[in-house]
């Protein structure tokens, strides 16, 4: 209990949070601003269509985004890391509403959160560090595909099919279907134009010191659809305070049943993994301060709770977000504190204001942000430098398309680890001519990964010679290798020659590869 109060956030910590973010010069402060508007624009579009996706009112995404921005925001932990609902726990979100009613929702996601808040305090989150650069840049990839593929249909005014396959599948008939419509087609070029201002407007250093390009291109396809008059949907938000529906005593009964306790950790797991990997992930894109981990962890269950309370979808750390608060030039939490600001007015107070903004320019700046996160770049000097990092990644970002984030980021951590154990398994065999016969010694590191290999090795020394095997350079002898090698070394002891106990090894040990003709030296 008293480690549960020294790390839980007080009222101190955060107004002193709060007063050091405003203690900054003016370019500072200026370029949080931009960067706070810039993430405004990108956060909209996610806010509404997790929701829409989840099968909840569209105004409880904005309430999740306000909390993360004005909450979560202002907790300490990480200092660029912009949280919101996630797309990652869309299916659990649709399943748990279709199953217990959108009134448990907001209980379940206070358990999650009241759990995250125990593994903070627990220091569980500082486990989370061990994490391989492969597979961060392989969970930006994978993100990077499943948001172009989802928000190309976006750009069309188009509802996609669903998961990464089958968006990716049903390209061909969204560009068959945008040549035959008329209104697909200018919704198209709305969010292809958007696009190209994106791309060009970098190119004039000068615009771009005073304007991001994410506001030039969504303010330009603003005042082009309203002077062409153009039929392209548009962003809806109708109220947040009639959307907003705390749990009762009755959605909090639903805790003590065996499948929602089930949900809950599910809840707690996914949103945890994918905070602290999109915090490894932001870390590496600037040279800021680095996230205290289990500090992170905790102000996620804190919004989180917040977000249960007020019956709203479930909270994490959103890379998208993150990346573009990192690459508009944020430099510290007072932008993710400024963009919950703007959701809160423009979705509260001046919903009409959202009502001008076509959703396929916003489509238009995520797919941007999205091709942004592929490292094409790099790839191809990765594959000739490091193979199995190249490995790494692209079967992290493959499975993230395939399944989901924290499966496909799993998949890579067990492909990570798997490289990892064959590349310090190397074991060689240097061979010397002895008086007697050849004396062979192994060197590095035995483990069944290797073994096919040694014994092909020993298996080509000639048959005709005394061979001495000599164990005492290896690091490392698992069992595996160990009767092996007892195995192929009694094979190799002359029929005629006795079989006295080695000297120094206690009987019963011939097992593990310290037989007569095996030598190895004490560890």
């Amino acid at each position: 209990m008293q480690r549960l109060l020294s790390h839980r956030p007080t009222a101190r910590s955060v107004r002193a949070s709060l007063r050091s973010s405003l203690r900054t010069s003016p370019a500072v402060l200026r370029a949080d601003l931009t960067a706070s508007l810039v993430v405004f624009l990108v956060a909209v579009p996610l806010c509404v269509g997790v929701a829409v996706a989840s099968g909840v009112p569209a105004e409880l995404g904005l309430v999740t985004g306000i909390v993360g921005g004005l909450l979560t925001g202002l907790l300490p932990g990480s200092s660029l890391q912009v949280s919101g609902p996630a797309a990652g726990l869309t299916v659990l979100v649709f399943e748990a509403v279709r199953e217990y009613g959108l009134g448990a929702l907001g209980a379940l996601v206070l358990a999650a959160g009241v759990l995250q808040l125990a593994m903070g305090a627990l220091r569980l989150g500082r486990w989370f560090r061990a994490i391989s650069v492969a597979v961060v840049q392989g969970m930006l990839a994978g993100i990077g595909l499943v948001l172009v593929a989802g928000q190309v249909y976006a750009m069309a005014d188009a509802k996609a099919p669903g998961n990464g396959p089958a968006n990716l599948a049903g390209l061909p008939r969204l560009v068959a279907d945008v040549l035959s419509s008329p209104a697909a087609l200018s919704a198209a070029g709305v969010g292809l134009g958007t696009i190209a201002v994106l791309v060009l407007w970098p190119r004039w250093e000068r615009g771009a010191r005073v304007l991001p390009g994410p506001l030039v291109a969504v303010a330009g396809a603003v005042l082009a659809v309203w002077l062409l008059d153009l039929p392209v949907a548009r962003v809806q938000v109708h109220g947040l305070l009639a959307a907003i529906q705390p749990p009762g005593a009755g959605d909090f009964a639903h805790l003590v049943q065996f499948g929602t306790l089930g949900t809950v950790l599910a809840f707690t797991l996914i949103a945890s993994a994918e905070s602290l990997f999109s915090a490894a992930a932001v870390d590496r894109l600037h040279r800021g301060p680095r996230t205290h981990y289990d500090r992170e962890l905790m102000a996620q269950g804190a919004g989180n709770a917040v977000c249960g309370l007020l019956g709203a979808l479930p909270m994490t750390a959103v890379i998208v977000r993150s990346s573009a608060n990192v690459r508009a030039g944020a430099r510290t939490k007072l932008s993710r504190v400024l963009h919950g600001v703007w959701l809160l007015l423009f979705a509260a107070a001046f919903p009409a204001a959202l009502g001008v903004v076509p959703l396929a320019a916003l489509a238009g700046v995520l797919v941007h942000a999205g091709w942004k996160l592929l490292p094409l770049r790099e790839l191809v000097p990765l594959w000739r430098e490091h193979r199995g990092e190249a490995v790494v990644l692209s079967v992290t970002a493959v499975a993230i398309v395939a399944t989901n984030m924290f499966e496909g980021v799993l998949l890579g951590l067990l492909t990570a680890v798997a490289k990892a154990a064959w590349e310090t398994s190397h074991v060689h065999l240097e061979v010397c001519e002895g008086e007697d016969g050849l004396r062979v010694r192994a060197v590095g590191n035995a483990t069944f990964l290797r073994l096919p290999k040694l014994l092909d090795q020993l298996s080509a020394l000639p048959e005709d010679r005394p061979v001495e095997l000599d164990l005492s350079g290896l690091r490392h002898l698992d069992h595996a290798c160990g009767l092996a090698l007892a195995t192929w070394a009694e094979s190799r002891r002359p029929e005629s020659a006795a079989a006295p106990e080695p000297s120094g090894v206690p009987a019963g040990r011939e097992a593990a590869g310290e037989s007569s003709g095996v030598t190895r030296s004490a560890e």
